[in-house]
């Protein structure tokens, strides 16, 4: 069909059905927002919304909890989680002993896919890294990962 030629039939009336339907919709949503609930009591408008305390949290949540990568017990000892969204590798070489790592191997700029067998492994290239200290255990990497800092706070790790 050209651009020319006119819509007859029941395929235009469909259509004209679904646009006229669709603005009639619209104008409600555009009336609607513009109507008065103005109930004459003095009182200032609300959002309809849930009220939120003036002390604590306002988020409603665990602000630590929220903040933070994973648990201790989530990390497990002699290996190590990558967390590349949040960019860090965060390793336990032994119980109690956290360490974390940029998870961007140092060979070809290729993220980190895993900790296994001690080492952190870029399946890229198969470089692999010491999970105690990010050094080089196989290439063709030549250069360590870079350490980054994180905090423990109870069973908590975050970024530090």
């Amino acid at each position: 069909m050209s651009d020319d030629q006119e819509l007859t039939g029941p395929v235009a009336r469909t259509r004209r059905a679904l646009l006229t339907g669709a603005g009639a919709v619209g104008a409600a949503v555009v009336l609607a927002a513009c109507g008065s609930d103005d109930s004459g009591d003095g009182a200032a408008p609300t959002s309809g919304g849930p009220a939120v305390p003036s002390t604590g949290d306002a988020g409603g949540g665990d602000r630590e909890g929220a903040q933070s990568l994973a648990r201790t017990a989530d990390i497990p000892v002699g290996g190590g989680a990558v967390f590349a969204a949040q960019g860090v590798v965060i390793t336990q070489p032994t119980a109690g002993e956290f360490k974390a790592f940029d998870p961007i191997c140092t060979h070809q700029g290729c993220p980190v896919s895993n900790v296994d067998g001690g080492t952190i492994n870029c399946t890229c290239h198969f470089s692999k890294f010491s999970i105690e200290d990010g050094s080089v255990k196989g290439g063709p990497a030549k250069k360590p990962l870079a350490p980054k800092n994180i905090k423990v706070t109870g069973d908590r790790i975050s970024l530090a």
